[in-house]
């Protein structure tokens, strides 16, 4: 009898059985899942490029077999991995090889570093470099004398941080035929001297490209070899996947060779969600490309999906559009969007008619508000589907249209760093807009209590796409320094596990990828990092000190430090 009940008990469905074994056991950690349902736990289980177990220790044993890896984590957290959802990765790789200003707040500083980098490269026929922010200079834009005295003999370019308004010594614009008789390009202006009309070494928005058409790009061969390093570099940061802000069709002809070589090599250790730039003057084309890439790459670590225009420019070059007049000097009007709004609202809606998301960068609080009524006049004229389009920066709101990013269901894609509270935002971020719309500067925080999501991202190579400088600032709204004491705007905030949200599960969720990525769930891809301390507790500040000894991509390890074993 009693054998017979053994047999059938046995036979029975209902009786675990074990389960093939891991690949890869992560153990007696901290797990943040991003599953609001179900929060943490301590163990993950991954097999073939997946997640297979979430729980605890004790049940994770089950998962073991004489081939499984087992990591000890001793406590540490383990988090999905983070998601980048506004970069530029090829223009990131480029740089690699350029002089970086990013972290000098002087113009002293900046002519030192950039006097060093030429000494250093004496053979290359340009020096060229970006990071300078407008607060390094006296009246907040640089002049071609001051970069002449680092480098006389021979041209060069230094990009602003934010990619907006370029810095040239006389021989780039002697060699780009700049003189006081060269007329402003469409959406650009050539700053002049206002006494003798000479152009003073700084060009704004599209009169940049005057320049930098002229300077010679890598061959393809040295540009691969700065994205894998870039690739190589993101994943040290525990960065697994990104979403690149738009590539015109030549950078598609150039650049996606490049990230298909790496595929093919098994060297792209990121998904890359890419968009195609549309022109305001004949967007058609760029409709037309994202169309057709999209067919190519809906699927995979590459996909196509949209499309990315401009509708402003920035604040500090007093090129963002704007509800009223600037705030330091209101002679210089209220900005100029780069399109009209009938012709906005008529591209958007024909992006979204072709199923296209839709990406546009928007950082006053007129162009913000032309976003969004572009998106609700596409969504009422091609009636209702999953856009998820998107405002790109959203850095100067307006109080009545935070909520309706929550009611359109629009994503405000937005850069943590970018509202770093050091001497370029006090001295003329906020000097240009005044401290009634700079008490809505880079409003995280009223854009989550209206109902919206928010996707973080760097936009490198405009800041570093370091996560945790961008969590910190994100938290406390301080410099690394700490400053100002309390931070700036500290209403704004929003909380480390929110920040993280957006760094993850609401990144992915903002490039239609959250059912494969962003949270650690089984059957989503072992995309994951572990991180040497626990962010969620203890005080901001160590957030800083915090770094990633672990990132698995597809559960392949793409970057350990020595110090996990």
């Amino acid at each position: 009898m009693r054998s017979a009940l053994l047999a059938a008990l046995l036979l029975s469905p209902l009786v675990a059985q074990s389960p093939r074994p891991a690949d890869l056991l992560l153990t007696g950690g901290k797990v943040w899942t991003a599953d609001p349902q179900k929060p943490l736990a301590e163990a993950v289980a991954v097999r073939d490029g997946h997640v297979v177990f979430v729980g605890s220790d004790a049940a994770a044993a089950r998962w073991k077999g004489k081939k499984t890896k087992v990591i000890a984590l001793g406590g540490r957290l383990v988090t999905p991995g983070f998601e980048d959802a506004h970069m530029h990765l090829m223009s990131g790789a480029r740089n690699l090889e350029r002089v970086d200003l990013s972290e000098e707040t002087t113009l002293a500083a900046l002519q030192e570093k950039i006097r060093r980098f030429a000494e250093a490269n004496p053979k290359s026929p340009w020096v060229v470099g970006r990071g300078w922010v407008y607060g390094s200079f006296p009246g907040g834009l640089p002049t071609r004398e001051q970069l002449d005295a680092v480098v006389p003999d021979r041209p060069a370019y230094m990009d602003c941080y934010d990619g907006h308004t370029g810095w040239a010594n006389s021989r780039a614009l002697a060699l780009a035929g700049i003189t006081r008789e060269t007329k402003d390009p469409v959406n650009g202006a050539i700053v002049r001297d206002p006494k003798t009309g000479e152009p003073t070494g700084a060009l704004k928005e599209a009169a940049g490209s005057l320049v930098e058409d002229l300077i010679p790009e890598p061959t393809p061969e040295r540009h691969y070899a700065l994205l894998l390093q870039a690739l190589a570099q993101l994943n040290r940061l525990g960065i697994t996947a990104v979403q690149d802000a738009g590539w015109t069709k030549e950078e598609v002809a150039r650049f996606l060779p490049l990230l298909e070589r790496a595929r093919k090599e098994g060297k792209l250790t990121v998904r890359a969600r890419l968009t195609v730039d549309v022109a305001p003057n004949d967007p058609a084309p760029g409709i037309a490309e994202a169309v057709r890439l999209r067919k190519l790459y809906p699927s995979g670590a590459i996909v196509f999906g949209g499309v990315k225009g401009y509708v402003d420019g920035v604040i500090e070059a007093h090129t963002a559009a704007m509800l009223a007049p600037w705030s330091d000097d209101p002679s210089l009007g209220q900005g100029t969007p780069r399109w009209e709004k009938a012709a906005l609202d008529h591209a958007v809606a024909a992006a979204d008619g072709e199923g296209l998301q839709v990406w546009l960068h928007s950082i006053g609080d007129r162009g913000i508000r032309m976003a969004l009524d572009a998106y609700a006049s596409a969504a009422k004229q091609n009636g209702p589907r999953d856009r998820r389009h998107r405002v790109e920066h959203v850095e100067a709101i307006d109080a009545a249209d935070a909520p309706r990013f929550g009611a359109l269901g629009v994503v405000a894609s937005m850069q943590p760093l970018h509202a770093n509270p050091d001497q370029n935002n006090e001295e003329v971020w906020v000097r240009n807009v005044g401290p009634e719309r700079a008490s809505r500067g880079f409003a995280w925080r009223l854009i989550e209590k209206g109902g919206g999501r928010l996707a973080f991202g760097s936009d490198w190579p405009v800041v570093t796409p370091d996560v945790f400088r961008g969590l910190y600032c994100a938290v406390a709204r301080r410099t690394r320094e700490g400053k100002p004491e309390g931070g700036w705007q500290p209403q704004l905030a929003v909380s480390v596990e929110s920040a993280l949200r957006h760094y993850t599960v609401d990144a992915a969720w903002a490039g239609f990828a959250e059912k494969e990525r962003g949270s650690i769930a089984v059957g989503k891809r072992a995309d994951l990092v572990v991180l040497s301390r626990d962010v969620l507790s203890g005080p901001p500040e160590e957030i800083l000190g915090t770094k990633v000894l672990l990132t698995l991509f597809g559960g392949t390890t793409a970057w350990q430090d020595p110090e996990l074993r």
